[in-house]
């Protein structure tokens, strides 16, 4: 077509043409970009479908996410696309983000708002909690639930402009479908266009190109404008994710529930458990019950079994467990072998000597709880008394399951109140019955005879089922009551017959393990509870237990 056809389109009524040829050249570049242009993504995160998969199953099993995703739809568009790019971002091990360009334009704000969480400074923190973890990784979705209502709400001239750009490039679409019909029909006939045909197609192909263009430089100019405040928000919102993620993870470890056991929960038993976790009575002393179990755990590795202490020098004996290598040597020369018997009889065996703490026990350890209304009263640091003595029995009940030993906690007030939890080597200790010891609490006044009584029961019962003796009493109390002497008598000689020891922690009150109390008449090892506020004051408790 020549420039005057051009300048004068309508004369092209007349019998002008426009050359296939010269119409392709003048859209053919932008027909060809367009055909080619990848399809674009709504999910900002690269993910495989193993991926989607946990999120779906998470989203189905979890009523909070859906209440979430509710709330948040009735108010903006494709929420649903960004809780799983925030979830796959919390949970993959290398989260890779597209690129802007790969993007349905309806989804840029997803992208924007996933970008400012991963570049945030905290989200490292957060990625170390919630790495692999289903559960952790919904629960850092719905700790930044807030920050995702406020960023949305802040994006939306941003998104309104994206969309308007999502429209252009649909027209623009629209208009290559049309001039590639009109190339097809042209191509089926003579090759060639009617002027006003080609003089149309090429202004629609311009007006779409240019619209285009406008729109998207709109986008970015109102994504530009609402990163900062994207970034301020993301930043408030994977710190405080962070640090709920963090603290229930110090929560789960405080009692002593492990990994493993959380990976075999189901997502409600896990939300089940967190929930009485944080509600229950004790749930805001968790740092305390994780301080005194981490206190057994570091006496546990330096406990050296078969010595009874710091090594003095050498003694005689026939105790074959301390026998020094020079002794032993005499095993291996067969003409030595009868001396050595010799000697054994004899007791001349040389030996290592020792003294401190007395061997480990190895019959049940019994920790009798005090639950009396005094122990309502704040103890040591503002925390209540109750506080004090449950976290030690909880690392008391560590120590056992560590040793292999039985466990029993006996929570008492006055002499018509016990309530007795078994907790047997041999079975799993059992986390709900664990927290229903730790929450139980009776009320009332004090008695000693009560539950000493039926520790030694306990420990009867033991020795005749299976010949244990040397098992471990601790009694923690805040309060110095008598026992008669007809009870002291039997007592005294269930000690002897059953070869236990009985510890005693007073709690918060000095009265009760000052020189000349009850408690101290009663027990072969007497402290005070603000002993544990100094971990080495407190540590041969758990290392002779």
């Amino acid at each position: 077509m020549d420039d005057d056809a051009r300048a004068h389109p309508d004369a092209a009524e007349d019998g002008a043409v426009g050359r296939l040829d010269e119409l392709a050249g003048g859209a053919g570049t932008w027909l060809a970009l367009s055909a080619a242009a990848p399809a674009r993504h709504s999910g900002a995160v690269v993910a495989d479908r193993f991926d989607r998969i946990t999120w779906h199953d998470t989203y189905e099993q979890s009523a909070a996410l859906r209440e979430l995703a509710g709330e948040l739809d009735e108010r903006h568009a494709h929420t649903a696309d960004l809780l799983t790019d925030v979830f796959l971002a919390a949970y993959k091990a290398a989260p890779r983000l597209r690129e802007p360009a790969e993007m349905e334009h309806s989804r840029l704000v997803n992208h924007r708002v996933v970008a400012a969480l991963l570049e945030s400074p905290d989200f490292a923190e957060l990625h170390r909690e919630t790495v692999g973890d289903p559960y952790a990784a919904a629960l850092a979705v719905l700790a930044q639930g807030a920050a995702l209502r406020r960023m949305l709400d802040d994006a939306r001239p941003a998104r309104a402009r994206d969309e308007r750009a999502g429209r252009a490039r649909r027209d623009a679409g629209d208009a290559a479908t049309a001039v590639a019909e009109t190339l097809r029909q042209a191509a089926e006939e003579d090759g060639t266009v009617p002027g006003r045909a080609a003089h149309a197609v090429r202004q629609a192909v311009e007006a779409a190109e240019a619209a285009a263009r406008r729109a998207d430089d709109e986008s970015g100019q109102a994504l530009a404008a609402a990163a900062p405040g994207a970034r301020a928000a993301a930043r408030q919102a994977v710190a405080r994710s962070a640090a709920a993620v963090r603290e229930e993870a110090a929560l789960m470890r405080a009692w002593g529930v492990g990994s493993g056991e959380l990976e075999r929960m189901s997502f409600d038993e896990r939300a089940r458990l967190a929930e009485r976790l944080r509600t229950g009575r004790l749930a805001e002393w968790a740092e305390l019950i994780g301080r005194f179990r981490q206190m057994a755990d570091g006496e546990r590795a330096r406990k050296v079994e078969n010595a009874t202490g710091e090594l003095i020098g050498v003694t005689l004996g026939n105790d074959l467990s301390r026998v020094v290598p020079s002794e032993l040597a005499n095993l291996g020369l067969p003409e030595l072998r009868a001396v050595f018997a010799a000697r054994y009889a004899a007791g001349e065996l040389m030996l290592y000597d020792s003294q401190g703490e007395q061997a480990t026990g190895r019959g049940a350890v019994i920790a009798c709880v005090d639950t009396s209304h005094s122990m309502y009263e704040a103890g040591p640091g503002g925390i209540t008394r109750e506080a004090w003595a449950k976290a030690c029995a909880l690392a008391l009940l560590d120590q056992a399951r560590h040793a292999g030993r039985d466990f029993v906690g006996i929570v008492f007030s006055a002499a018509d109140k016990l309530r007795v939890f078994r907790f047997p080597a041999d079975r799993p200790a059992g986390l709900g019955r664990t927290l229903d010891f730790a929450e139980t609490f009776l009320g009332g006044g004090t008695s000693y005879q009560r539950p000493l009584t039926a520790a030694g029961e306990l420990l009867e019962e033991e020795f005749n089922a299976a010949a244990r003796t040397r098992g471990d009493i601790v009694m923690l109390t805040d309060d110095d009551c008598g026992v008669t002497e007809e009870w002291m008598r039997g007592w005294k000689d269930a000690k002897r017959r059953l070869g236990f020891r009985v510890f005693g922690v007073g709690v918060g009150a000095p009265r009760v393990a000052a020189a000349g109390s009850v408690l101290e008449a009663l027990c072969d090892n007497l402290r005070s509870v603000e002993d544990f506020t100094d971990v080495h004051a407190a540590a041969d408790l758990f290392r002779v237990i």
